[in-house]
């Protein structure tokens, strides 16, 4: 009898569908806490995202038939504010009473940023085509969904971004230059092509 899944993919699937199960329990617990409007439509939005994504997995793994992987989308994207401007004293909360907005988008961010690592983790290890892309995709929707967050919190103030100084920062960064690709040695296999492409001899 043909196995239907290794043995890593099924470590990994049990992995990522239990991450995906806390994770929609964990912003079940947050809503009651959410005052802003705003916030709470995208943690509507973003439970309702989770939870479809979540049964389209399921299904897959129970051989109900393949389902294509849905990218999320992002409503709005706006320019980052960069630098700090008087950022709040941070301190845990003495009870859940004291749970605000902050708290709740910082949990958001937290919660999709550890599942995108989990799940591109996992994605690497799977034989099966269409469940590797399934919980790639799946990865890549968690990075939108922080990214989305962090805009929120970015614009709210709670998420500030230090800077360096400009001198610093144009150091760094003009350290690198660009590789010389027409002079890259390549093995007997191939040549490199006018427009970068490998191409056989």
């Amino acid at each position: 009898m043909t196995a239907r899944f290794g043995a890593h993919e099924v470590m990994e699937l049990h992995e990522v569908l239990t991450d995906a199960i806390d994770g929609i329990n964990q912003f079940q617990l947050y809503r009651p806490h959410v005052k802003d409007p705003q916030l709470g439509q995208m943690l509507d939005r973003q439970i309702q995202f989770m939870t479809q994504e979540y049964n389209n997995l399921v299904q897959a793994v129970n051989q109900q038939g393949m389902v294509q992987a849905i990218p999320y989308r992002t409503p709005q994207n706006m320019n980052p504010q960069y630098g700090l401007n008087n950022p709040a004293t941070q301190t845990p909360n003495m009870n859940m009473n004291q749970m605000d907005d902050r708290d709740v988008a910082s949990g958001m961010l937290g919660c999709h940023k550890a599942s995108a690592c989990t799940r591109m983790v996992a994605a690497l290890e799977f034989a099966n085509p269409q469940l590797r892309r399934m919980v790639q995709q799946s990865a890549i929707n968690c990075a939108e969904q922080a990214y989305e967050v962090w805009q929120y919190m970015n614009m709210r103030g709670y998420y500030q971004v230090p800077t360096m100084q400009e001198m610093t920062t144009n150091t760094m960064l003009n350290a690198y230059g660009q590789a010389n690709i027409t002079n890259m040695a390549m093995g007997p296999m191939g040549t490199m092509g006018p427009t970068g492409i490998v191409t056989s001899q």
